[in-house]
């Protein structure tokens, strides 16, 4: 094992799969002669030639339509966006086409595709850059959603991704590109659609995703110091979800707190509250809490900002409010 950071994890599943198959190829903003804005790309250009690693103009929605239609021709792309908040201008090519391509061709043709880039809060970036939009995506059909929170899984991860024959959107962040992690230095893939116990626990289930899901690892380990063990799920996966280890868990421990980094209305911890409640209410000993950004855009002020995000803090809360503790 390695220790790397998130962004050499992402250039490494990258490569190996570039040199695997060259039918793979890089495009994007600044992914080229600047080894990408988070340098999730560094020396990628030198290696595979611009040919394999494409700069493009700032056009979301012409680069995404390319990358969809080569798919037709027989490449597998990796379409980066700078932020998944300028998805937003293409994302008519990754709904409308991508996604239905397979579906509308009587399955002639299929769309393997990565979409990948940050997602969610990023520091003082304000309202129109500071967006989470799994939900968004998952809510489509044809679609499959990975939110990976560590080097590790980044990299096995991305490599399946990139060897799937469906579309997959694939939400880093820019906050954990410099985390480090351990990585196998041998060849690994990790399978789509398997959530990872993180920490095992008796009392709670916290099931949550992304960069946030280290507010749960916090508050577990504060908790644990009460005598309060909390199992964290991390989901790694969105769409195809894992409900079973969320089932099994919460049969053991009987409450369920969910931590999720967007807006509250309709979103993924929605879906789990409804699939839990209904297939195993029996099992629940008190409602579920789910903890989610507040219902507004998100400020720039960095003290508004702390109060809009989630923190380990509210993880605590829900935790004994699930457990009646006062």
């Amino acid at each position: 094992m390695k220790t790397i950071q998130f962004r050499e994890a992402i250039c490494q599943a990258m490569s190996e799969e570039m040199r695997r198959d060259d039918t793979i190829y890089l495009m994007g903003e600044e992914v080229a002669e600047y080894n990408g804005a988070y340098k999730a790309s560094k020396g990628m250009l030198d290696e595979f030639g611009e040919k394999r690693v494409i700069d493009t103009p700032i056009s979301e929605l012409g680069f995404s339509g390319i990358g969809v239609g080569s798919t037709m021709t027989g490449n597998r792309p990796i379409i980066e966006f700078m932020t998944f908040n300028f998805a937003l201008v293409g994302i008519d090519q990754i709904i409308n086409n991508a996604a239905k391509i397979r579906q509308m061709s009587g399955g002639q043709f299929p769309c393997p595709i990565v979409f990948r880039g940050p997602t969610a809060s990023a520091g003082q970036l304000a309202a129109t850059h500071s967006q989470a939009f799994e939900s968004w995506y998952a809510n489509c059909p044809g679609l499959k959603v990975i939110v990976p929170s560590n080097p590790y899984d980044a990299k096995g991860l991305l490599k399946s991704a990139i060897r799937d024959d469906d579309p997959v959107i694939f939400m880093e962040s820019e906050q954990m590109y410099g985390d480090k992690g351990e990585v196998p230095e041998g060849e690994y893939t990790l399978p789509i659609g398997v959530a990872d116990i993180k920490r095992e626990g008796t009392d709670v289930t916290i099931v949550s995703f992304g960069k946030i899901i280290k507010a749960a690892y916090a508050a577990a380990d504060s908790l644990s110091k009460e005598g309060i063990e909390c199992e964290v799920i991390d989901l790694r996966t969105i769409r195809p979800m894992d409900y079973e280890a969320i089932f099994t868990s919460v049969k053991k421990t009987n409450r369920l707190v969910i931590l999720e980094e967007s807006w509250p209305f309709g979103n993924i911890s929605t879906e789990i509250t409804y699939q839990v409640q209904n297939q195993i209410f029996d099992y629940l000993d008190a409602p579920i809490e789910k903890i989610n950004t507040a219902d507004t855009p998100a400020p720039y002020s960095p003290v508004l900002l702390e109060e809009w995000l989630p923190n380990s803090d509210d993880v605590i809360k829900a935790v004994k409010k699930v457990m009646y503790i006062p």
